[in-house]
Parts: structure tokens; C-alpha cells; sequence
């Protein structure tokens, strides 16, 4: 199982820290995996978020598939579809650009939220010894944000162009 701690700043109502969990479950030795997230506010203890996605990989096309449901903490049940697909740069792999999309649909099937984004991926293996860098540049399309992402190994620091911002430890 996969946990991080989250805090997220730029919205006063955001500040806090939560607790966030991913399990990946494999599918009869396949490209296919049962994923389950869930994120925990430390203050009030009460679920932010539980989620259930299969996922489909095409290791050849460096592209995946996905389909789910979300469970927000309003309460809302959300259908999600998701796909991404990379495309390499340099024979390595270590520049990519990242073409992904995703659309939530309400319970009763009649709201389509769609979400779309365009990335420049730098991963940079050993940028110091036992130190690895991956470097974002992102546009999502819909909102039409800006974004970038620097991860360092374990930590990693979120930041878009309306102020927003987050920052996650991976444990």
C-alpha cells in the first residue's frame, strides 16, 4: 500500500493535513489492475474521498485506461473515465510529453465534467547520488491553468498559476 502525507495551501479552507492511501491490485497476471484510493482529514477524521478505478495498461503504447467510481466527502457519487498516453522525446524516456484526459459524470448520468491537460515530463535519474527529479510543466485545457510539479524522491511540491499549491510526502 502507498501513503502520503498532504497539505494543500492557497484556499484557507484547504489547509490541512490529510492522511492519503492507494492500493493496486493486479488482475489475473494481466496489464489491468483494481485501484483503491482514500484520503483522511487528520482534523476532523472523517473520509475527504474514497475512489475504485480498473485500469487498463498498454506498456507498448505507453498509454492506459481507466474507468470508476468516486465518492467524494459531499457525498457525491461520480463516475470517472480516464485515459493517458505518453509520448517519448529521447530514446531513454526521460523527456516525455503527456497528453491525459479524464470526465466525471454525475450519479444520474446527465453532468459531464470533462478535464484535460498537456504535460512536459523531465524525470532526471541520479541528478544526485540516490537522488531522483522529475520536472512539470503542465496546461490543463478546460480551465485553461498552468502548472508545474517538482518531485524529489520522496517529497513533491504542486503549484498552479491561481495560487494554489501543495505539497506531498510520499511514506
Amino acid at each position: 500500500m502507498e501513503t502520503s502525507l498532504r497539505y494543500g495551501g492557497g484556499d484557507s479552507k484547504k489547509n490541512q493535513v490529510k492522511i492519503h492511501a492507494k492500493q493496486k491490485l493486479q488482475i489475473d497476471h494481466s496489464n489491468t489492475l483494481l485501484q483503491l484510493n482514500g484520503e483522511l482529514n487528520t482534523r476532523t477524521g472523517a473520509p475527504t474521498f474514497l475512489c475504485a478505478l480498473v485500469r487498463h495498461f498498454y506498456p507498448d503504447l505507453s498509454a492506459s485506461v481507466g474507468a470508476g467510481l468516486h465518492y467524494d466527502k459531499n457525498e457525491k457519487v461520480i463516475c470517472t473515465l480516464r485515459g493517458k498516453k505518453a509520448y517519448p522525446m529521447t530514446f531513454n524516456r526521460s523527456v516525455n510529453v503527456v497528453l491525459k484526459g479524464r470526465c466525471d459524470i454525475d450519479k444520474e448520468l446527465t453532468q459531464p465534467t470533462p478535464h484535460g491537460a498537456l504535460e512536459l515530463v523531465w524525470n532526471i535519474l541520479d541528478f544526485q547520488k540516490d537522488q531522483d527529479v522529475r520536472l512539470k510543466v503542465g496546461y490543463e485545457f478546460v480551465d485553461k491553468i498552468p502548472y508545474a510539479q517538482i518531485r524529489e524522491n520522496n517529497w513533491t511540491f504542486n503549484a498552479d498559476i491561481t495560487g494554489r499549491w501543495n505539497v506531498r510526502y510520499n511514506l
